[in-house]
């Protein structure tokens, strides 16, 4: 590998180079190796920036989980807008990405990673866990407006949407669900609240 060349942001480089890989090869494919080699940079690259293989892949996840943050923000600004299934269908298509189910798979196999993850301050079940507040948030927010039943369990519904739609995700081969899969997931999920 070529060395005395800068890298313009070697955390991120090292973050997307590693997702192509989990993707590509899944979690038993993921070594610093094939990080590093799909990153197109010397080994000690990663070493410089982390303790060590754990320290990375446990930051890979605070990152997404960040991301995660992020989308669950925009969705509970949707609320009252288009319909509470359409904008949730949309929302977990986002959220279950390629990625985001390898990651899943990763941190499940990674005992360590899991450790770090709540020490860190995660959800029991990282990123499963912050996608369904995501949805819980949303919900609550759709209940307040009149469009979810004003004794809906919220914090019921959204690991069940969660745990639905990851299966339904788990399952692709090549490209997501179609998008009417996943909102008939979500409706059949959620057909005792839902205010039409």
């Amino acid at each position: 590998m070529p060395t005395g060349v800068a890298l313009r942001d070697p955390r991120q480089q090292l973050f997307e180079a590693a997702e192509r890989v989990l993707v590509r090869e899944g979690a038993t494919g993921l070594t610093s190796r094939a990080v590093t080699a799909e990153a197109g940079v010397a080994k000690g690259v990663l070493h410089r920036h982390f303790a060590d293989f754990d320290a990375f892949l446990t930051e890979l996840v605070l990152d997404r989980i960040a991301g995660v943050k992020s989308q669950a923000a925009a969705l509970r600004e949707a609320a009252g807008t288009g319909t509470v299934d359409g904008n949730l269908a949309g929302a977990l298509t986002d959220l279950f990405d390629p990625v985001m189910v390898a990651i899943v798979a990763l941190v499940v196999g990674r005992d360590e990673v899991r450790n770090r993850l709540r020490a860190a301050g995660t959800a029991r079940f990282p990123l499963v866990g912050e996608g369904t507040a995501a949805v819980a948030g949303y919900l609550r927010a759709e209940r307040d407006l009149g469009r979810i039943a004003p004794g809906a369990d919220v914090d019921a519904l959204a690991p069940t949407v969660i745990g639905a739609a990851h299966l339904l995700f788990t399952e692709w081969r090549g490209s997501p669900p179609e998008p009417g899969a996943v909102r008939r997931v979500v409706t059949t999920a959620l057909a005792g609240a839902l205010r039409w």
